[in-house]
């Protein structure tokens, strides 16, 4: 056999082996999904240990000595290296993961898949009954493994650096530390201006809306976007996310509040953009580990573009708002489009991140982000993580949770082991104005979008992001998309063009 012969050989044999590691995986997450929505309270123990075992199974595949052989040819130079881009980025993200995590022993990773399992159930629990001290325990195994595994990994300068590579490739506390800087520099000031004109929202926001009006708003906000519902599906969860197990089943939740109907109509755009990346994916990568999207801050940018830059647009509104009428009725009294754009876009510090309007939600970031990247480094009581919560809000918003199930407690991603993910949002906003100024300058985006021709738009980010899955690293897909590296400046100014406009300032 030819050496290059030889390579195509051991290229289709690496393919194989992972068909049975994504299926495992994939599993897994189905019964991750029941868990978080139909499955019993009764059944979380059972669940939990299954997704151990997958869990550990999965992990003993992607760092055994089988893989290692594979990924050893493969990364040979040519003709044993593999020649299209799409089995280069297969060899590419397998050698990364058996170089992350081949240190970590998989009893470990069963111990730890089993405790994040059954985390999931004690946090929704605690928090129903505002009971941190349910849930602590848990966090303190949780905080106490990711430590481990951060060692395990390793890391250049910081611990955290470990935990936010596996969200967002390459991503530092170095680089988020300038990045943040930069937002709260033009951030607040902005903020402080905003908060003394006392422009409070429209009270309409808060009026009952059954759940049934609700969940025809969700069918009307999917069929807008143009959400598959023949590959996808809706159901409600504790705390709206998105699940792809690949680009023909993507799924999504939304949790429905009869005084808060504006957080469900919202959170289905949000999910829904996510659930767009996955659906939109090439078939070239169908049911390869190359089948979803490639880091968090690019999946945020595309829920956040469509949540909060085509959703809360005059211009979208404009394109629905027959159909919105006709479906909320009269329950909400005599509205006008202008009381309601202004309500969907009102700036108010407010103690829950979902619910954040869109200048303060990365201040909401920044206190996760300030207090896993202490965890992470410093040694903390898990007892004064309620307060540290606590300041951090009072110093950034200027407002202090009065309880835990509002506080400390809010977030799925602590339960779920998910420490790095967080300063993705904050990212995926920045990416999102940065896709926008692209988008700007080929064609008239609101227009588009006030015509109702938002598959214009959509057929865009498809081409440029959605197609190529975990193809090519984050940085490479914001390079071809806009010509330039991540600029925060892009994010900054979008927000200071749009709320200085809102609330007419200089």
């Amino acid at each position: 056999m030819s050496n290059q012969a030889q390579g195509l050989d051991t290229m289709t044999k690496l393919k194989n082996y992972l068909e049975k590691y994504y299926a495992l995986a994939m599993s897994e997450a189905m019964f991750s999904w029941d868990m978080q929505t139909a499955a019993p309270r009764g059944a979380w123990e059972s669940i939990s240990k299954i997704i151990g075992i997958l869990s550990a199974e999965a992990f003993a595949m992607s760092i055994s000595p089988e893989i290692k052989g594979y990924l050893d040819e493969l990364s040979q130079p040519a003709p044993f290296s593999p020649v299209s881009d799409i089995d280069k980025a297969i060899v590419r993200i397998c050698r990364k993961q058996y170089d992350q995590t081949h240190n970590i022993p998989v009893a470990e990773i069963r111990e730890y898949s089993e405790l994040v399992a059954a985390s999931d159930g004690v946090w929704r629990v605690a928090r129903e009954e505002n009971d941190y001290g349910r849930f602590a325990p848990y966090l303190e195994k949780i905080i106490g493994f990711k430590k481990k595994f951060a060692e395990y990994i390793g890391y250049k300068d910081h611990p955290y650096d470990a935990l936010l590579d596996m969200y967002e490739p390459d991503m530092t506390v170095a680089k988020l530390d300038v990045f943040f800087a930069q937002v709260r520099e033009r951030v607040v000031p902005l903020l402080q201006k905003i908060t003394k004109l006392n422009k409070p929202a429209g009270a309409f926001a808060k009026q009952p809306v059954s759940k049934a009006v609700q969940e025809a708003l969700s069918a009307l906000m999917m069929r807008t976007i143009g959400y598959d519902l023949n590959r996808g599906l809706l159901a409600e969860s504790a705390h709206p996310f998105t699940m792809g197990f690949s680009k023909d089943n993507v799924r999504i939740t939304t949790h429905y509040h009869e005084d808060k109907f504006l957080s469900s109509v919202f959170s289905v755009l949000h999910e829904g953009g996510h659930a767009l990346y996955e659906q939109n994916k090439s078939d070239d990568i169908k049911g390869t580990i190359l089948d979803t999207g490639i880091s968090m801050g690019i999946h945020e940018s595309q829920s956040r573009f469509l949540e909060n830059v085509i959703g809360r647009s005059r211009e979208f509104w404009q394109s629905v708002w027959p159909e919105f009428s006709a479906i909320i009725g009269g329950c909400l009294g005599e509205l006008s489009l202008d009381e309601f754009i202004f309500t969907i876009n009102a700036v108010e510090p407010s103690l829950i991140r979902i619910e954040a309007d869109e200048l303060t939600y990365p201040l909401h970031i920044m206190v996760r982000y300030e207090l896993e990247k202490t965890l992470m480094s410093q040694v903390c009581a898990v007892e004064d993580l309620p307060r540290m919560w606590n300041e951090k809000y009072r110093e950034y918003l200027g407002i202090v949770p009065p309880d835990d199930a509002s506080g400390i407690l809010q977030d799925v991603h602590w339960s779920g082991g998910m420490f790095g993910y967080f300063p993705s949002y904050a990212l995926g906003s920045a990416y999102a104005a940065q896709f926008l100024a692209a988008l700007k300058a080929e064609m008239d985006v609101f227009a588009l979008v006030r015509d109702g021709r938002l598959y214009k738009i959509t057929d865009w980010l498809r081409e440029k992001i959605h197609r190529h899955g975990s193809v090519y690293t984050p940085d490479v897909i914001i390079r071809q998309a806009t010509g330039q590296d991540l600029n925060a400046d892009y994010y900054v100014k979008y927000l200071e063009d749009k709320f200085s406009k809102i609330y007419g300032l200089a």
